[in-house]
Formats: structure tokens, C-alpha cells, sequence
């Protein structure tokens, strides 16, 4: 089985890490070509670019001037202890054990506008930079033309024929797949709940029942499409009845 997420703006470089397991992220070249460009960019350049106050502007243009190679455990973080938004609170990384980090590691792929993908344990360095950033790189017009090959053939080299393949990234992100070259299906879980007698998507509960549901299939195992419904965590429950579509199964609360 392969699990891809999103990854989070909200970092954490403080918390002691409980393990001493990492790896190097596989486009660690392409973030560095990305680097280059943003390093030039001043604080003005990156407000407009981001979207963002004149402070993060600030803290991210001293973050592009400290990127530094090679990556070591002294100068990076692994992602999964890095990222610290809503998906990895329900992931709650500081409480799995040791010896399910490999599996995790073999599983879960974390997709990322500097760095394509990540596997849990590579070292990262502090950043911001959306998929959805109008960055122009070289001829390419933005990330999603910059980075959507490469991504898609990642995986297809990591997936079997028969493998199950799990999207829990935002479309934000997931759009930066060429999912129809992809040689496996996609499973698409959707989380909904009640509100106002209607059921909707309510962003901050489908982003934490994400993590929670890639912590449910480390913790228990699941292989199957089978085992994915019969995920429970945060309340949520498997709807045969709202579920239009079978790799599209909608869990509701």
C-alpha cells in the first residue's frame, strides 16, 4: 500500500525527536535549483509571491538564506516530526513506536512544493512554498508543471500492479500527480459531517480524520479496500449509502 498527504505550513524544529532514523529526500537536487530561485526573491517579492504578512515574508526569506546541503540530523528535520498541522495531529508521530517507523517509511509519501515527495524520516529543512505558488522555474510556469513527471513516475516505480494506492492530500497537492498515468487505481476517502441537517467536508475535521486514518492503517494493518471502510477513528463511520462512487468511500459523523 502506498498513502500520500500533504504536508503542513505550521512547523515544529523545537520537540525532541524520538528516534535517530532518517533519510535524504530523493529530489534533494530540485529543491536546491528551487532554493536558488526563491533565495534571490526579498521579503516585498515573497509577500506578493505568498500571499503573506510582511513577518512571515521575513522569517521565510532568512529560512531561504540558511538552506543549506548536505542535510544532516544536526541541520534538518525528519517530515514527519517537522510537519505539525491538522493531518499529522491526527498522524500523532511522538506516540509510534520505533519498530513501525519502517513500515510507515515504505508507506506514506509526503507530497511538498520544495521538495516533490518525502518519505516520513527524510530530513527537511525549515520552509514554506504551496504547490499552488505561481513560482516560475526556468521554462516551467509553475510547481505543478515543474514537478508532476517526476512525482508520477516516483510512484509508479514504487507501486506494484496490484497495490493499493491511497490519496489523502488536498487536491491543492494531489493535482501535482498526472493521476490518469498513475498504473494503479486511486482511492479517494472523503470525510464528512452533519451540519445544519446537511452533511459537508469541514476542512479542519477532514484534514485530522486524514492523519487519523493513515494511523489507523499503520496500526491495524489494513491491506484492503475492505479494511480502509472499516476505519472508525474520531468518530467517523463508512457510509454505503453516500458512497457514489466505490474508490471515492465516504465516511460520515
Amino acid at each position: 500500500m502506498k498513502i500520500v498527504i500533504s504536508p503542513a505550513k505550521s512547523l515544529d524544529f523545537e520537540t525532541e525527536i524520538p528516534t535517530k532514523q532518517h533519510s535524504i529526500p530523493a529530489f534533494i537536487e530540485e529543491s536546491e535549483k528551487i532554493n536558488k530561485v526563491l533565495a534571490k526573491k526579498k521579503p516585498k517579492a515573497l509577500m506578493q509571491l505568498m500571499d503573506i504578512s510582511s513577518q512571515l515574508a521575513a522569517l521565510n526569506w532568512e529560512r531561504n538564506q540558511q538552506f543549506s546541503t548536505p542535510f544532516t540530523i544536526e541541520n534538518a528535520r525528519p517530515a514527519l516530526y517537522a510537519f505539525n498541522g491538522d493531518v499529522y495531529q491526527g498522524i500523532d508521530a511522538y506516540t509510534i513506536s520505533e519498530d513501525k517507523l519502517s513500515t510507515l517509511q515504505d508507506t506514506l509519501r509526503i507530497l511538498s512544493g520544495l521538495y516533490g515527495i518525502l518519505k516520513p524520516l527524510d530530513l527537511i529543512q525549515p520552509y514554506r512554498l504551496e504547490m499552488g505558488t505561481s513560482l516560475k522555474l526556468g521554462r516551467k510556469k509553475n510547481l505543478y508543471e515543474f514537478w508532476k513527471a517526476n512525482l508520477t513516475n516516483s510512484l509508479n516505480n514504487e507501486l506494484a500492479d496490484d497495490e493499493l494506492f491511497i490519496n489523502l492530500a488536498s487536491n491543492e497537492y494531489f493535482s501535482a500527480i498526472d493521476a490518469k498515468k498513475l498504473k494503479v487505481p486511486v482511492i479517494t476517502p472523503i470525510f464528512k459531517d452533519w451540519k445544519n441537517d446537511k452533511l459537508k467536508v469541514i476542512s479542519f475535521f477532514a484534514k485530522k480524520a486524514r492523519g487519523s486514518m493513515v494511523r489507523y492503517i499503520l496500526d491495524s494493518g489494513a491491506t484492503t479496500l475492505e479494511d480502509i471502510r472499516g476505519f472508525t477513528s474520531d468518530d467517523y463511520l463508512f457510509s454505503k449509502e453516500h458512497t457514489l462512487k466505490e474508490n471515492q468511500p465516504v465516511f460520515i459523523r
